[in-house]
């Protein structure tokens, strides 16, 4: 791309936030969240501009004046900095939410290759138990025994349990984001491969009749656990997406972008996997009914759908209320 293509596809952009500049500065009174929202999404991508045009137009007047405009919006952005508090919930509330409703076709296929996987394992194990020692690593499937589901609740330290299942599925899903960098192949690999576990142990303990049991001991943490990881397995897949069709951008430049973009994803999936974690290692091996533990996953996932309907409401709202102001 050259430097005349460069600014006519971005100029308008750079208008429009030159424009929230001066509006924002002018009206000194609180500011809609739909306005504070757009200016800041303006922000970001006239700073990333800004980061392609030092690399590529180093000595062109386009970059001058971006770094002025952006140094403009940093400074009026920054301005009256909010507590921590805030932008946390922010966040969660309204950020995190609008990543994951633009990017959802990538968590659907996120949960297809997971499917993919499950199902096939699923029924390889169905068809000969044996199966399951070509499948699962070698400690999984010797330690599971479908006759001893159960038979250590409430012995095992749980506060611990919970520490380590958070710590090992956090890592999942970093290292399902972090593949994205191989074009998405890895991440592919993982997402699959998790799904292979799953699937296998399914059909292990549907082979033996203990299918009831098994679930009850899996969806309560696994409802949230996994929507975790479809998310974070999502966020590699776009990243990989955006470098294997770059477009009229180089590569370079889409994975700083699509980087943080995919960063952000992934870090709106910590407060999941912290209560997966809690659940998985309090609830799960408790001695409470498998009623009881259903009814755990139950709420769980009417929990997952008000949080993202509400978001969503909140977000709609917001745009409402903004087209109605112009």
């Amino acid at each position: 791309m050259n430097m005349k293509q460069f600014v006519k596809q971005h100029r308008d952009e750079w208008k429009q936030l030159e424009q929230m500049i001066f509006i924002l500065n002018k009206r000194r009174k609180s500011h809609s969240s739909y306005e504070i929202n757009e200016f800041h999404r303006l922000y970001q991508k006239c700073a990333g501009h800004l980061s392609y045009s030092q690399t590529y137009f180093p000595n062109e007047e386009i970059t001058p004046y971006l770094n002025g405009l952006v140094s403009k919006a940093h400074n009026l952005l920054y301005k009256d900095q909010v507590s921590s508090f805030q932008q946390i919930r922010y966040f969660f509330s309204t950020k995190f939410i609008g990543l994951l409703l633009e990017q959802w076709k990538f968590v659907v296929v996120a949960f297809v290759l997971f499917t993919i996987g499950a199902v096939g394992s699923f029924f390889s194990v169905l068809q000969d138990p044996l199966h399951m020692f070509s499948i699962l690593p070698a400690e999984i499937a010797q330690g599971v025994d479908p006759d001893y589901l159960g038979s250590q609740d409430g012995e095992v330290d749980s506060s611990l349990m919970s520490a380590s299942i958070m710590t090992n599925n956090i890592q999942v899903a970093i290292l399902a984001f972090a593949s994205g960098i191989t074009f998405g192949l890895l991440t592919v690999y993982v997402l699959i491969y998790n799904g292979i576990i799953v699937g296998a142990l399914a059909g292990l303990f549907w082979h033996y009749g203990k299918t009831y049991d098994f679930w009850a001991y899996i969806v309560p943490h696994g409802m949230i656990e996994l929507t975790a990881i479809f998310i974070a397995g999502g966020a590699g897949l776009l990243m990989g997406y955006k470098l294997l069709v770059p477009g009229p951008y180089t590569r370079g430049y889409l994975l700083k972008v699509q980087a943080k973009r995919s960063v952000q994803l992934l870090l709106g999936t910590i407060p999941l996997f912290v209560i997966a974690g809690i659940i998985e290692g309090f609830i799960t091996p408790s001695t409470i009914s498998l009623e009881a533990k259903y009814a755990v996953a139950f709420i769980t996932v009417i929990g997952l759908i008000l949080y993202i309907l509400t978001g969503k409401l909140f977000l709609m709202r917001k745009e409402a209320t903004a087209n109605s102001d112009s």
